[in-house]
């Protein structure tokens, strides 16, 4: 009896053992649930009627891109056109300042954290641009009088305000509010429906989340959609008319970066029109010590190239380095948005046509972005695409009383010239910003 008891209950375990490995070990995060949102498409439960004509997208090719996290400030992260037509923020300002739409305008600041007074300032201090990637969010539905957070793919060429630090905030077209993916990169499940089907050059791996700069800008370097060979250098809080112009194809030496803690060698790069690529699947911290970069101090790039930066296990003086190579496509788990300071992005430019845009105001929303999803309901309200041309290739703001845009600027690209629209095109279209795995 005493053998056959053992024997049962040796049995016994060795089916729990497994299953119990299993189930505690192999555990994986949940995928987060994201619903795609096509360039074109109305949105179901948008803040400001669509057929107003409040912002317009165009037909951009996603661009690929290094590490499923971009730092805001990135050279060519951005697209821009410049016809002043991408977003018509006095028109966004007038319906939420509008005393009949005051229970709208309550939970669109709520989203930022700020009062229904302070929705001017807010709106006068973000910047139109285009998006060149298709780029993660936690975007907001209106609906009940109040604003419905839930995750969402944006389409690359979806027009977009955003804001000092880079980070998109506002939905051009229905003025629904934005605020960082809060999600790992690497678990989503995205969901093509409601009249936005999965749209050409889609790639699950290649992805982006915005992650804020880790400071406030004073201008955004942006790549043309129309002539990817010329550049498009935007003051903060302008819609196109104080633009200069440069050439995406000059060359810009990569500055000594090895020995300076990462946020100061991102911004360096960003400085010099250059990306930010890093070793490692996880986004170094700002504080992590830089060993070196790929390529070294002094070899020349084309603007919006990546420059891969291997830093030190830890943050300060951490010792033993980050083994990985160039920070890899959005496949690999990246960490949730929270911190700024990351990497920078910009892929080979894709040549496309224009749409609308707007930026961020002085007294920035609260950080932490809205992470719950929630379901999105309805039927599509008549789905126009956008007023568009086809390409031929087919941060939290800061808190209330920060300073305005501050210390150093957005990406500095090349000698600035304030050229008319027209300049040729460059010598090799889809090389500015190409990325070159280091």
């Amino acid at each position: 009896m005493t053998l056959r008891a053992f024997l049962h209950r040796a049995c016994v375990l060795g089916v729990l053992v497994p299953v119990l490995l299993l189930s505690g070990c192999g555990r994986s995060s949940p995928l987060s649930v994201v619903k795609a949102v096509a360039a074109g498409v109305p949105a179901l439960h948008p803040f400001f009627d669509e057929n107003q004509g409040l912002g317009h997208d165009a037909r951009v090719r996603s661009l690929p891109v290094h590490g499923s996290l971009q730092q805001g400030d990135s050279p060519g992260l951005y697209g821009g056109t410049r016809q002043p037509t991408l977003c018509d923020v006095e028109k966004l300002k007038e319906f939420l300042t509008d005393p009949v739409n005051h229970r709208k305008a309550q939970a669109w600041a709520s989203v930022f954290g700020i009062g229904t007074e302070q929705i001017p300032d807010y709106l006068d201090r973000l910047t139109p641009v285009l998006l060149r990637h298709d780029t993660l969010v936690t975007n907001h539905d209106y609906k009940s009088g109040t604003a419905v957070p839930f995750d969402s793919l944006l389409q690359s060429g979806i027009a977009v305000l955003v804001d000092r630090r880079g980070q998109p905030a506002v939905k051009c077209s229905c003025g629904n509010p934005l605020r960082p993916f809060a999600g790992d990169t690497g678990r989503i499940k995205v969901e093509f429906d409601h009249g936005n089907g999965k749209w050409r050059g889609y790639d699950r791996a290649q992805v982006t989340a915005v992650r804020p700069a880790s400071r406030p800008l004073e201008r955004l370097a942006l790549v043309d959609v129309a002539d990817p060979g010329r550049g498009i250098e935007r003051p903060v809080g302008t819609t196109g008319a104080q633009d200069a112009v440069f050439r995406t194809g000059e060359r810009h030496a990569v500055p000594e970066v090895a020995g300076t803690s990462f946020g100061e060698a991102s911004r360096r790069l960003s400085d010099a029109g250059l990306a930010v690529a890093y070793d490692g699947a996880g986004l170094p911290p700002d504080d992590a010590r830089v060993l070196a970069s790929d390529p070294v101090a002094g070899t020349e790039l084309r603007f919006g190239e990546y420059v891969t930066l291997r830093v030190a296990d830890g943050s300060g003086s951490g010792s033993g380095d980050s083994s990985g190579g160039a920070a890899s496509s959005a496949g690999s788990g990246s960490p949730p948005i929270p911190p700024p300071a990351a990497p920078s992005s910009s892929g080979a430019p894709s040549s496309v046509v224009p749409p609308p845009s707007h930026e961020p105001p002085s007294q920035e929303p609260s950080s932490a972005p809205p992470s719950s999803p929630s379901a999105d309901p309805g039927t599509p309200s008549g789905a126009a695409p956008p007023d568009v041309t086809h390409s031929t290739d087919g941060a939290p703001p800061d808190p209330p009383g920060s300073s305005p845009a501050v210390s150093g600027s957005a990406p500095s690209p090349a000698p600035v010239t304030s050229e008319p629209a027209s300049s040729g095109p460059a010598s090799t279209a889809g090389e500015a910003g190409a990325s070159t795995t280091m």
